[in-house]
């Protein structure tokens, strides 16, 4: 049952939704969050563009329920404490639906706050297993989990580095260490040994002292389960020092952020990302629009459009906002048109879609691993 705070203001507040509804011309306000400021501003800014191009589509297309979407935009930094703020900002704004967070670390303590004020939450990018596996009734993810990025990455490093010496370094963060510990896990249950397992500081510029570790033991892979400043940072203070040793991570390097931070050090990367959906036919015209802007819909551009996306055809088939309705629908195996293809939900609210592949930086690129 969702628990509601001001009561009075909110039965006001109710009282006029539900006249404007019946006039058929209220309008939805909806939300993103993410770090729209700090080191890892890009995904914000990734996400931001990706909402307003879906909301200003969605609108054209004739809106929701007879009225428009309204966006509001917060800014959480990647930091905890100010996500939950951001949460209870965007309750107090009249949001519904929240097409966020970014950071695991984030999503999960706003969906706390979202579960209690009848918000829909769908996140384009939190991979960590918790922010589903908690079972709350509002949280979906249009990505995938860390568990099965994983798995594909664990994988991989068998497959292809067999009887090299593998470190896991991870930034203590939700996403990263969950990342790190899921590709760690698969790795060892395929037979190998992990020949370094070790915490880093996020934010730091210097890794010289991690690096000479590094070379000290041979290693020959590096995983690094964080985001791109810091992985970029560590490859090109290898390379400073000498070491030929690959480096591979996961989905927060899908930013062409991480090439600047690397130039050339940062040549045969490797990473774990879903199938592009840059490529997938049934975002040709949205991905053309984006270009036509100046755009590149690069990493969780088109994520965060999908999960709007599916929110007004969830809200339409439910013929209301009311969250908890809307829930529903997304639970029911309905099955949803987006930019990322055709996709619907578990029970727990993880997508049913492809799930990781890998990837090589060549040239400043990214693209699919060629072997």
């Amino acid at each position: 049952m969702i628990k509601k705070s001001l009561l009075g203001a909110l039965a006001t507040a109710g009282l006029l939704a539900a006249a404007a509804t019946s006039a058929h011309a209220a309008d939805t306000a909806i939300g993103t969050a993410g770090p729209m400021t700090g080191q890892y501003a890009a995904f914000g800014q990734q996400m931001k563009v990706g909402a307003e191009q879906a909301v200003k589509d969605l609108n054209a297309a004739g809106g929701l329920l007879g009225g428009k979407l309204t966006l509001e935009v917060g800014d959480d930094a990647c930091d905890p404490k100010q996500a939950v703020a951001v949460a209870n900002q965007m309750v107090s704004k009249g949001v519904v639906f929240m097409a966020g967070h970014f950071c695991s670390g984030s999503s999960i303590p706003a969906s706390a706050v979202y579960s209690e004020e009848g918000v829909l939450q769908i996140t384009p990018a939190s991979t960590n297993p918790k922010y589903t596996d908690e079972g709350s009734w509002n949280t979906f993810r249009v990505c995938g989990r860390d568990d099965q990025q994983g798995e594909v990455a664990g994988k991989y490093l068998m497959d292809h580095f067999a009887g090299k010496k593998v470190a896991f370094l991870h930034d203590k963060s939700a996403y990263g260490k969950g990342l790190a510990d899921a590709t760690m896990a698969t790795y060892q249950g395929l037979g190998g040994k992990p020949a370094m397992y070790e915490a880093y500081t996020a934010g730091e510029k210097d890794y010289t002292a991690l690096v000479s570790k590094l070379k000290a033991e041979n290693i020959d892979v590096v995983y690094v389960g964080g985001y791109h400043p810091e992985a970029g940072l560590i490859v090109r203070q290898m390379r400073d020092q000498g070491m030929k040793a690959t480096l591979m991570s996961g989905d927060a390097l899908v930013t062409d952020e991480y090439w600047a931070i690397t130039g050339d050090a940062g040549e045969g990367t490797l990473m774990t990302f879903s199938p592009d959906p840059r490529k997938n036919p049934a975002a040709a015209s949205v991905v053309a629009e984006f270009k036509a802007a100046g755009v590149e819909p690069e990493g969780y551009v088109l994520y965060t459009y999908a999960a709007i996306q599916v929110y007004v055809q969830a809200a339409t088939k439910a013929g209301t906002t009311d969250a908890e309705k809307v829930a529903e629908v997304l639970k029911s195996g309905m099955s949803f048109d987006t930019v990322l293809g055709k996709l619907s939900f578990n029970g727990k609210g993880d997508v049913t879609l492809p799930g990781y592949v890998v990837y090589e930086w060549l040239s400043g690129k990214y693209d699919y691993v060629k072997s």
